[in-house]
C-alpha cells in the first residue's frame, strides 16, 4: 500500500507543488484507490496532476472531520473524480467554529463549506462511520474514541453547532492500514488525542500499532505534554512516527523523517 501526500502545509525546497494549511492523502491499496481528506481549496488536485495521480480512478473519499482544511476542497473534487460515496464520522454536519476569546464573542466559521444538499444534488451517498468500517481486508476507518488520557485536552477555542458548544470532535475518524503483523494509523489532526486513538485501535483490533502517520495536533503544546506523548507512544509500542500538518514544529523537531506535499509513503 502507498500514501501520496497531495497537499500539506509544506513542500520540498525548490518544488513547484502547491502547499497550503491542510492535508490530503491519495491512498492505494491492493484493491482500492481513494482519498483521505481533501485539503482546503482544491489545490491538491493540481498537485495530483503534477504527481501523476489519476483521480478518475477515485470513487470515494473519507473525510477525517469537517474542518475547512480537511474537507473544504471536496466540492471541487467532483470536477476531477467520479465520486459516488463519502465516509464521515457522526455529527459531521454540525458547523465548526474557532473563537479567539473565552466569551465566545469573536468566532470564525471553520466548517467544510458544503452540506447534505450538495451531496444530494450530485448523487453522492454518505456513509457514517460510528466505530469500525471496513474498506477492504487490510483497510479500515475508525471513530468514536474513548478518552483515556486526561492530559489530552481539546482547546476551548474549538466550538460546534448553532449553540456553539465545546467541540468534542465526535465526527473525527482515522484511517487504519495493515502493516506487517501490526497496524499503521493515519490521522489528519488527532483532535481526540493521538494516545486515545492509538490505544483504542490497539484494543479494537487486538494488534499492535507500529506506525503513526499524519497530523497530531500538538501545535502550541507544552514541552511536558510533547515528551509525555512521545513516552506514552513508545509504551504503546509505536515504532515509527511520520508527523506533518498540525503536529507543531517543537514536536516534529524530534524526527528526521517528516512528510510534506508530494511525499510517497510505502506501508
Amino acid at each position: 500500500m502507498t500514501l501520496t501526500v497531495l497537499i500539506e502545509n509544506t513542500r520540498p525546497e525548490g518544488s513547484t507543488l502547491v502547499a497550503e494549511h491542510g492535508l490530503s492523502f491519495f491512498v492505494e491499496t491492493a484493491q482500492k484507490k481513494f482519498l483521505f481528506d481533501c485539503g482546503h481549496t482544491g489545490a491538491a488536485w493540481t498537485n495530483a496532476r503534477a504527481l501523476g495521480v489519476d483521480l478518475s480512478a477515485v470513487k470515494f473519499v473519507a473525510l477525517s472531520h469537517s474542518h475547512y482544511d480537511h474537507a473544504g476542497g471536496f466540492p471541487t473534487l467532483i470536477d476531477f473524480a467520479p465520486i459516488e460515496k463519502i465516509f464521515t464520522g457522526v455529527n459531521f454536519w454540525q458547523e465548526k467554529f474557532s473563537c479567539t476569546d473565552e466569551k465566545i464573542t469573536n468566532c470564525l466559521y471553520r466548517g467544510c463549506g458544503f452540506d447534505e444538499n450538495f451531496l444530494a444534488a450530485h448523487h453522492i451517498e454518505q456513509i457514517i462511520c460510528r466505530d469500525v468500517t471496513e474498506i477492504d481486508e487490510d483497510t479500515w476507518l475508525v471513530g468514536n474514541f474513548k478518552r483515556r488520557y486526561k492530559f489530552e485536552t481539546i482547546p476551548k477555542k474549538f466550538l460546534r453547532g448553532s449553540e456553539k458548544i465545546p467541540d468534542d470532535f465526535s465526527d473525527e475518524i482515522v484511517l487504519v492500514l495493515r502493516e506487517g503483523d501490526g497496524l499503521a494509523v493515519v490521522t489528519a489532526c488527532a483532535h481526540s488525542g493521538i494516545l486515545n486513538i492509538v490505544a483504542d485501535v490497539r484494543e479494537r483490533f487486538s494488534l499492535p500499532v507500529v506506525s503513526v502517520i499524519g497530523g497530531l495536533h500538538l501545535t502550541g503544546a507544552t514541552r511536558e505534554r510533547i515528551f509525555r506523548t512521545l513516552d506514552e507512544l513508545k509504551i504503546l509500542g509505536v515504532k515509527k512516527i511520520l508527523p506533518c500538518h498540525c503536529s507543531g514544529e517543537e514536536f516534529m523537531n524530534n524526527f528526521t523523517d517528516r512528510i510534506s506535499t508530494g511525499s510517497v509513503i510505502a506501508i
